[in-house]
Formats: C-alpha cells, sequence, structure tokens
C-alpha cells in the first residue's frame, strides 16, 4: 500500500486530505510536529509527500530540500502562493507537481495516481498483481487463476487493479468511479453495477466465488 507523508498545517485541509486519501486506500498520515518533519518522514518513510509552502518554524521549501539530501521519493507541493516565482522554486527545491489552493480533490487525486503510476509502475520488474493465487496481469488486462485466464474488458480490469492494489481494504464506489472516469467516459452509479456484475461473473467462471464482497454501506473489499 501507498503511504503518503501530509505536511500542512491547516488542520481542516489536513483533516480532509487524510480522510479522503484514506477512502482512497492510501496510509495517509498527517505531520504533528512541524519542527521535526524530516524526523516524522524517516518513520514512515512515505511513498510521496504532499507538501504545504507556508509552515510554521520552515517553509516548504526547506523541507524539500531536506528530503531531497535523502530521498528521491516524489513530492506535490499544495499551497495557496501559486504564483510563478512560488512554482518554479518548488520544481527548482525538487518538487514533482505543483496543485494550487483551493483544488478539486480529484485533480489531486490524478496527479497522485499519476505521479505514482510514473515512479513506481515503471520500476516493477513485471507488471503483475497477486493475491491469494489470482493474478492480475497489467499488460495484457487479464485475470488468471489455477491455470485458467479470462480477458477482461477495460472498466472490469480497472476495477479489479485498484481492489488488488488496495488488498483488504474497503475501496468506496465513489473512489472505483472516479478511477474508472480516467477512461474519460462517463461512468455513473448504475455503469458500475453493471460492470462489477460482469467482473464478479468472469471470477466466477474461475471458480472465485465471493472473491469480491460487498461491505454494505461503505464499498468493496477482496
Amino acid at each position: 500500500m501507498y503511504k503518503i507523508l501530509i505536511v500542512e498545517d491547516d488542520r481542516v485541509i489536513g483533516e480532509q486530505l487524510e480522510k479522503q486519501l484514506r477512502e482512497w486506500g492510501y496510509a495517509a498520515e498527517r505531520a504533528s510536529d512541524f519542527q521535526k518533519i524530516m524526523e516524522e518522514f524517516q518513520d514512515l518513510q512515505p511513498s510521496l509527500v504532499l507538501l504545504d509552502i507556508k509552515l510554521p518554524f520552515y517553509n516548504g521549501f526547506h523541507w524539500c530540500a531536506k528530503i531531497r539530501e535523502t530521498s528521491h521519493v516524489p513530492v506535490i507541493f499544495i499551497s495557496s502562493a501559486s504564483d510563478s516565482m512560488n512554482i518554479v522554486m518548488a520544481m527548482n527545491m525538487g518538487g514533482d507537481d505543483f496543485i494550487a489552493k483551493p483544488f478539486d480533490m480529484n485533480v489531486l487525486i490524478a496527479k497522485i495516481q499519476a505521479l505514482l503510476r510514473r515512479t513506481y509502475d515503471m520500476s516493477s520488474p513485471a507488471n503483475l498483481l497477486t493475491y491469494q493465487g489470482v493474478t492480475l496481469d497489467l499488460n495484457a488486462s487479464s485475470v488468471s487463476y489455477e491455470g485458467q485466464q479470462k480477458d477482461l474488458t477495460k472498466n472490469e480490469y480497472r476495477i479489479l487493479q485498484v481492489l488488488m492494489e488496495n488488498q483488504g481494504h474497503i475501496i468506496s464506489r465513489e473512489a472505483l468511479m472516479q478511477r474508472l472516469w480516467e477512461t474519460n467516459e462517463f461512468i455513473d452509479d448504475n455503469t458500475l453495477t453493471v460492470n462489477m456484475t460482469r467482473l464478479r461473473h468472469t471470477l466466477e467462471e474461475l471458480g472465485l466465488k465471493d472473491f469480491i464482497i460487498t461491505r454494505k454501506g461503505s464499498g468493496y473489499q477482496i
């Protein structure tokens, strides 16, 4: 599971980010001591950092430079100080992206997903996700189990990919629909239901009954 460190001193924004990211299946943690960001960074060993510019004691540029002394972890700056000078400074200090406040959460999630894919997926020696004997081939968009293989539609593949990337965690319907929206096609609640039914039927043909569990009022889980 990807871990995200949120360095944001606005409590409301920080809590919103933490809540939304956890709903997407990320292990999100907010920094608690703005004098000891590096200690918290080392303790968490995050996959990505969301970093505000205006912070108590030292600004985000300072902490990004400190992070870059020891790590190439992706850093996304989030700030209301979105003039060209600050954006250029953020990139020069080692930032990977910049998003201005107030921001659309869906846009931020899309940026996080894209940056995580660019950083980590390409380094994987085999584009496979596995769970309890089930293998999802990310290149072929197919799923296999006990020597049998089935091809998946684009939407079925994306649904199963999200669930297998977040093994054991509940993923909300909203989070799944947002992931499906990456296809640039309109996805509504009914479309998700239809695709989930088809995916479950395909898995049952492989002998995987109840591989995807519905958590009433919460979402889905494998």
